[in-house]
């Protein structure tokens, strides 16, 4: 194997690192864009969510049932308190 000289390389300063996204200007203008979007499109459209949402809830129920489930094995298969692996 061949040894690598670490020592000639520069270390990091904080002048080369990139900030995250939303800590930038553009990235918190967007931010507020889409929550005020948001929040313009659930008062204008308040009554068709109202409508939905007997749908939705069932829906988010039969999303959680089957994805919860693959986690223990699904239905059944609960031992009577043995520990089986």
């Amino acid at each position: 194997m061949t040894q690598h000289d670490q020592s000639s390389a520069e270390p990091k300063t904080d002048e080369n690192r990139r900030q995250p996204f939303l800590k930038t200007s553009t990235g918190l203008a967007i931010c507020v864009f889409l929550a005020v979007g948001g929040i313009l499109l659930v008062f204008e459209h308040r009554v068709h969510l109202l409508g939905a949402w007997p749908l939705l809830f069932l829906l988010v129920c039969g999303g959680m049932h089957f994805f919860m489930h693959r986690g223990h094995g699904g239905h059944g298969g609960h031992g009577g308190g043995s520990d089986e692996r």
